[in-house]
């Protein structure tokens, strides 16, 4: 093709003269590409069309990206399997792109991983083969401005700088992947992160906990490989609309040892292990202290302000610009819309309406709570709604109350019926309504409660707090409970709240239940909650 009809490549425009004779596509064999020329609305665009090639190439084609695709865009999708040495982009009515990658054996692990994982960009499926040509010439291109700039941007995000040669794909730290899910509004159980986490390759075993009041996970992949590309894919984005916003690094473990299949660790390799009792920190899934001290070391916490999301943004199937990453809600169905919980595993002889009302309080307006007559290890307890209940679960199921893990999950009825009125004596007092009471803590809309609600930890924080009530006084109180007060210390602007710490987390739910709403003075009450501090 010796005839010049100007085009745009890269966001500069040529021609295919430039394109073809002055071998910025240079074929092994000399022979250039067919060129066909489509007349659109007057003005002459390039189509490249190549023959699909099975023969390996350092330089791959991409076809049908969407509309305005960025460069950056583009290299992202090669950015988890190696370094990208030049791009060319074709600003056609179908646009293309040609990407050369810094390795051969980069490109064929990149053409092989999207052979059965099919990318995307913008929801828009693109479609990946290897050029015929081996090398892309981009010295007479007057501007590559914005190429350069996506592969700079890629490179030093990946630490591909110091690996100039390109030999072969960028070696991921490690195949399992350190998960903190921040924003946590809705429960996410080890089951969602399989869903999510699935779809980048084999998951082996997951390992979820809390740590610094946050929900935290550890999964393996089977392959290095797979946990790159889940890193790069995912990290920054939300679960749900605007919360749940998965923060994922490389793990300093090589592997998980899981000790129990349940449903805060699983090992999907061996189906035979026993289900264990579950643990609430999470250290039952490792072997040895060596192993948990090396988790915990392994964990940081990261403090990021989470940008909500309008409902109804579109998925995001591939990485979007990692440098800053969007927002946006993955494939995943938000909870089930009932605000009634089934609690299990209770000590029959201690539970009663009025103890889980204080408790599930903390996270929601309790409005009425049964305990079975027939079974009253289980209990039912109504929230106000279906968020209410997402987050009681997601911070109660797994504790311990009155010595044993109590299971909390979503029921099937939507209400608490009250007992009708042949019940007898008993039956009465085990069903409740609380739907009046006055302790209700989100009752009052923009209430400073919606900004406080932590998981259960040793820490308790005491409000309305009378002058006339010491630190001596306090310690004396929760003493006399039987609670071992390990620490104390006032607010220093406000005297009116203190932070109290106990031996346990069991010991500190035990404690708030007790003394929650405890008089101090003729006309003050004690208001106890979870607090994310330490002292």
């Amino acid at each position: 093709v010796n005839k010049v009809v100007p085009t745009r490549v890269g966001g500069v425009t040529t021609s295919t003269s430039l394109l073809l004779s002055s071998g910025i596509l240079s074929s092994p064999s000399g022979v250039s590409s067919r060129v066909t020329l489509f007349p659109v609305d007057g003005t002459d665009r390039l189509c490249v069309s190549e023959r699909a090639q099975c023969v390996p190439s350092p330089v791959l084609h991409l076809r049908q990206l969407p509309a305005d695709t960025s460069e950056q865009e583009v290299v992202d999708l090669a950015l988890p399997f190696g370094r990208v040495s030049k791009l060319i982009t074709l600003r056609t009515k179908n646009q293309q792109a040609f990407l050369e990658m810094a390795s051969e054996e980069a490109a064929v692990t990149m053409v092989n991983y999207y052979a059965s994982a099919p990318p995307t960009i913008r929801n828009q499926p693109v479609f990946i083969q290897y050029s015929t040509h081996r090398e892309l010439k981009t010295d007479n291109l007057t501007n590559q401005q914005r190429a350069l700039q996506a592969i700079s941007t890629a490179a030093v995000h990946s630490g591909s700088l110091a690996s100039s040669e390109g030999r072969g794909l960028i070696p991921a730290p490690s195949a399992v992947l350190r998960i903190i899910v921040e924003n946590l509004f809705y429960p996410v159980t080890l089951e969602v992160l399989q869903q999510i986490f699935s779809k980048f390759g084999s998951v082996l075993k997951i390992i979820t906990f809390t740590r610094n009041n946050q929900f935290q996970a550890l999964l393996q992949f089977s392959d290095a490989v797979h946990a790159q590309h889940a890193k790069a894919s995912l990290d920054g984005q939300n679960i749900y609309n605007g919360c749940c916003t998965l923060r994922i690094d490389f793990s300093k473990l090589s592997a998980l040892n899981v000790k129990y299949n349940n449903d805060k660790s699983r090992d999907f390799t061996r189906a035979d292990l026993p289900s264990g009792e579950l643990d609430p920190a999470g250290a039952a899934a490792f072997e040895s202290l060596g192993e948990i001290s090396l988790l915990m070391s392994d964990v940081k916490v990261i403090q990021v302000t989470v940008s909500p999301v309008p409902p109804g943004l579109p998925v995001a199937a591939v990485p979007g610009s990692l440098m800053s990453p969007p927002r946006m809600a993955l494939q995943v169905a938000p909870p089930a819309g009932y605000s009634v919980l089934l609690v299990s595993n209770l000590d029959p002889e201690r539970v009663s309406p009025h103890c889980l009302f204080i408790l599930f309080g903390v996270y929601g307006d309790v409005q009425r709570v049964k305990i079975l007559f027939n079974k009253k290890e289980n209990a039912l307890v109504q929230m106000s709604d279906a968020t209410q209940a997402q987050l009681a679960m997601s911070h109660l199921n797994g504790q311990r109350l009155h010595g044993n893990v109590i299971r909390v999950t979503l029921s099937k009825h939507p209400v608490v019926q009250l007992p009708r009125g042949g019940a007898g004596p008993e039956e009465q007092t085990l069903t409740q309504d609380f739907s009046g009471s006055a302790l209700h803590r989100f009752k009052k809309p923009g209430s400073k409660n919606f900004n406080n609600i932590f998981p259960p930890s040793a820490t308790l924080h005491l409000s309305n707090i009378p002058s006339s009530v010491g630190e001596d006084a306090l310690k004396d109180l929760f003493s006399s409970r039987g609670f071992a007060v390990k620490a104390f210390k006032f607010f220093q602007k406000d005297r009116k709240m203190a932070l109290l710490q106990l031996a346990s987390v069991e010991e500190a739910v035990e404690a708030l239940i007790a003394l929650h709403d405890q008089q101090l003075d003729h006309n003050q009450h004690l208001r106890v909650s979870f607090s994310k501090s330490t002292i």
